[in-house]
C-alpha cells in the first residue's frame, strides 16, 4: 500500500497568522479588527499569484469562528470549527470558485441562503475566489446584499485582477493589496522545508529558485518539490540549471570579460552554445537582465545585498563597467525582451543583441559629448580675435571720421580721376552694367579715398561741384540696391567676422560621428 503524497504547497500551507510571511501589515490589521470587534461585512484581498490571498481569507474565517481563540487572536486549530474549516467540510464557511460559478443564478442562490443562521460558528462566511470572473449581472445581483447584509454574514473576495471588478463592489469592501514575497523570505521558507525533510541544499540553488518564482511562494514551493524529485542527494545549483534549462553563471561572467576586451566574437560563440544545448531564449534574456541588475546592485549598494557565494564574482565584474554603461545595457535589454516575440529569427536577434552590448563599451554618453562640445566651443571663442566693436558701432565711427575729410573741390586729391570725369563715365555707361553688384563690392573693398565719403554724405546739392559738370543724383543711386550705410555695415561685418580653423570643424564632425555610430574610430 503506497503512502498518500501531498505536494509541498499544500503540506506547508500556513495554518495560523504567524506562519504567513511577507504580509505583516495586513495580518496586524485583521488581528486588531478581531481584538476590537470591528469586523467589516466584506473584505477584498488582491495581489499576484501565490502571495497568500485565499490562505489569508481562510485564516481570517477560521479565527472568526474559532471557539478557543488565543490572546494573540490566533486560531487554536483544535476545536471542531477549526478542524472542519481545515478539512473543507464546514457548513458555515462556504468557498465558491468565481470562474465556475460566475452567473446571475449562482448569486441569486447566495442571496437566498445568506439569511440563514450559522450552524455552530459565530458567522456565516462566503469566500469567493477569482471574483473578477463574475459577470456584470452577477455583480449587480450581489450589490444589494453587500450594501445591507445580515448581521452574521461576511464576504471575503480574492482576486489577481482587481481592476476588472466593478467600482460599486470595491466601494462596499475593505480592500487589502498583498505584495510579492521577497527573495530572502522565500529562501528562508525553503530552508525550513529542507530542514524538515532532512535534505541538503546549496544556498545558490535556493537563490536561483527564489529568482525563478518571481515573488510567488507557491511557485517556489512547486519548483523546489520538482527539484527534490529529480535527485536524492544534495540539491546543487547545477542541478537546478539542468532541470529548468538555465544558463550557467560562467557564461555571463565571460560576457563581462568579452565586454572589457571588446571581443565581439564571443557573441557568436555564446549564441551557438545556447542553440546547441537547446536553451530557451526568453529564459536566457531574463537571466541576462538579472545578471546586470545584480551588477547594478554591487555598484550602488555593495556586495552585502548579494548571496555570499556570488558577491566576490559580481564585485569583480562590476569594476569592468561604469554606471552609465550598466544603465544603458539594462534599458536596451528590457526593450529587447519585449521585441523578442516579434523577431522572425531568434538566433540573429540574440546575436545582434549581444553584439550591441559588447560594442556599447565604446559608446560616449550624451552628457559627456555635450560637455566636450561645450569645452570645445569655449576654446574656439578664446582663440578668436577680440571683438570690441560691433558693425553698427564701426559704421557710426566711420561717419564721424568721414565728415572732417570732406574738402573743397579747389584742392582735388592727387592721382585720382576728377569728379567730372566720374560723372561723365556714369552717363556714358549703360544702366544694366551698374545693376551688377560685383563692381560695388570691389569698390567698397578698395581703400577709402577722399571722394568716397561723398557716397555716405547728405545729398549732392549740399556739396560744391566744379563748373561745367552736370549734377545728377539718380544714376548714382542706381549703383546699388542697398543704401550706402547698409553696404558699409555689410562690408565691416564681413571684415570683422572671425574665421575658424578647419581643425575645429573636423573635431566637431568627429564628435557627431561618434554619437551617431556609437564608437570611436582609431
Amino acid at each position: 500500500m503506497t503512502q498518500k503524497y501531498q505536494v509541498l504547497a499544500r503540506k506547508y500551507r500556513p495554518q495560523k497568522f504567524a506562519d504567513l510571511i511577507g504580509q505583516e501589515a495586513v495580518v496586524t490589521t485583521l488581528k486588531n479588527a478581531i481584538r476590537f470587534c470591528k469586523i467589516a461585512h466584506a473584505y477584498l484581498f488582491s495581489g499576484s499569484r501565490g502571495v497568500g490571498k485565499t490562505t489569508l481569507a481562510r485564516l481570517f474565517a477560521k479565527a472568526l469562528n474559532c471557539q478557543q481563540i488565543g490572546p494573540d487572536q490566533e486560531p487554536c486549530n483544535s476545536c471542531s470549527s477549526c478542524l472542519d474549516i481545515m478539512a473543507g467540510q464546514s457548513l458555515d464557511v462556504i468557498e465558491i470558485d468565481g470562474a465556475s460559478n460566475r452567473g446571475i443564478d449562482d448569486m441569486r442562490q447566495i442571496n437566498e441562503t445568506v439569511g440563514y443562521a450559522p450552524s455552530q460558528g459565530h458567522y456565516k462566511i462566503y469566500i469567493i475566489d477569482e471574483v473578477h470572473m463574475l459577470t456584470k449581472e452577477a455583480f449587480n445581483a450581489l450589490l444589494k446584499t453587500l450594501e445591507e447584509p445580515p448581521e452574521r454574514a461576511k464576504f471575503f473576495f480574492a482576486t489577481t485582477e482587481p481592476h476588472k471588478i466593478l467600482p460599486t463592489i470595491i466601494s462596499r469592501c475593505q480592500r487589502f493589496d498583498l505584495g510579492r514575497i521577497l527573495p530572502s523570505q522565500i529562501i528562508g521558507k525553503l530552508e525550513q522545508i529542507a530542514k524538515d525533510l532532512h535534505r541538503n541544499v546549496e544556498p545558490e540553488a535556493l537563490h536561483q529558485i527564489a529568482i525563478l518564482s518571481d515573488g510567488s511562494l507557491r511557485d517556489a514551493e512547486s519548483l523546489f518539490d520538482q527539484i527534490l524529485c529529480f535527485l536524492d542527494g544534495t540539491v546543487t545549483a547545477a542541478s537546478v540549471r539542468q532541470v529548468f534549462g538555465l544558463v550557467a553563471e560562467e557564461h555571463f561572467f565571460a560576457l563581462d570579460k568579452a565586454f572589457s576586451e571588446n571581443r565581439i566574437a564571443y557573441a557568436f560563440e555564446l549564441v551557438d552554445h545556447l542553440f546547441q544545448s537547446g536553451k530557451d531564449l526568453a529564459h536566457f534574456l531574463s537571466q541576462l537582465i538579472e545578471h546586470y541588475r545584480l551588477i547594478t546592485i554591487c555598484k550602488t549598494l555593495g556586495s552585502e545585498a548579494l548571496p555570499p557565494s556570488l558577491a566576490a564574482r559580481y564585485m569583480q565584474s562590476a569594476t569592468l563597467y561604469i554606471p552609465s554603461q550598466i544603465l544603458y545595457i539594462l534599458e536596451y535589454l528590457l526593450k529587447a525582451e519585449s521585441d523578442l516575440q516579434k523577431s522572425l529569427s531568434g538566433r540573429v536577434f540574440l546575436e545582434a543583441t549581444l553584439l550591441h552590448i559588447i560594442r556599447s563599451k565604446n559608446r560616449i554618453p550624451i552628457e559627456v559629448l555635450i560637455r566636450r562640445l561645450t569645452e570645445l566651443e569655449g576654446a574656439i571663442c578664446a582663440s578668436a580675435p577680440p571683438q570690441n566693436t560691433q558693425p553698427q558701432q564701426l559704421l557710426q565711427n566711420s561717419k564721424e571720421e568721414a565728415k572732417p575729410q570732406i574738402k573743397s573741390p579747389q584742392s582735388p586729391p592727387p592721382q585720382t580721376k576728377s569728379f567730372t570725369t566720374q560723372i561723365e563715365e556714369i552717363h556714358t555707361t549703360p544702366i544694366h552694367e551698374h545693376s551688377d553688384k560685383k563692381p560695388q563690392k570691389d569698390l567698397l573693398q578698395t581703400p577709402p579715398t577722399p571722394l568716397e565719403p561723398i557716397t555716405t554724405t547728405p545729398p549732392l546739392e549740399k556739396t560744391q561741384v566744379p563748373k561745367g559738370s552736370v549734377q545728377k543724383e539718380e544714376p548714382i543711386a542706381k549703383l546699388s540696391h542697398q543704401s550706402p550705410e547698409e553696404n558699409l555695415a555689410t562690408n565691416l561685418s564681413e571684415k570683422t567676422t572671425p574665421t575658424k580653423h578647419p581643425s575645429h570643424y573636423d573635431t566637431l564632425l568627429r564628435f557627431a560621428a561618434v554619437e551617431l555610430e556609437g564608437s570611436v574610430k582609431i
